[in-house]
């Protein structure tokens, strides 16, 4: 009878082991797949692109803002305070207007195909992340499905366990009052 108690018991420890083993490799597995998307290899980026996340860095900054205020403010002053055959683009400065409408029409399509591209790759991360959210979802499942099976097959082992040691017991009384 003992023997046979320790081979339950031998037994219930090698479930567990494997049970443990086979939730460390689904651990081991998400943790692979979460690297995997975190240090995803560089982009590869054209010169168009290049160029364009440039322009857009540096036009949408504080430096293009301001350097360009001067720059206007510097072609404003000059032209309105140097003398008449100096002067480059007297007022109502049409020159300027024109520099400007001419920075607008390359900038703006420009700025644009950055931003395009910028939110091509939030809709992949998007689409990521829905992905690891998913496949987290369906490993907790998976391990709540292990943990029920798990306690179902304890409790048959408890059931089991109590039976025999209902027999031991059985049979000691009987052996205790055939004394």
């Amino acid at each position: 009878m003992e023997k046979d108690i320790n081979n339950l018991l031998k037994s219930e420890a090698e479930k567990l082991t494997k049970l443990q083993q086979i939730v460390q490799q689904a651990i081991d597995e998400e943790k692979l797949i979460v690297e995997n998307l975190l240090h995803q290899p560089d982009e590869v980026l054209s010169w168009g692109q290049r160029v364009s996340d440039g322009v857009a860095s540096f036009g949408g900054s504080w430096k293009f803002i301001i350097s360009f205020s001067i720059l206007l403010t510097g072609w404003i002053l000059f032209n309105t305070l140097a003398p008449n055959r100096d002067d480059f683009d007297p007022y109502p400065f049409i020159l300027m207007n024109l520099v400007l409408s001419t920075v607008a029409a390359f900038q703006a399509p420009i700025i644009m195909m950055s931003q395009n591209r910028k939110e091509e790759k939030d809709r992949k991360r998007t689409e990521n992340n829905h992905l690891i959210n998913l496949k987290a979802e369906l490993e907790v499942r998976s391990l709540h499905q292990k943990i029920d099976l798990l306690l179902e097959e304890q409790i048959q082992i408890l059931f089991e366990v109590q039976a025999e040691q209902l027999g031991i017991l059985k049979n000691i009384e009987s052996k205790l009052e055939n004394k």
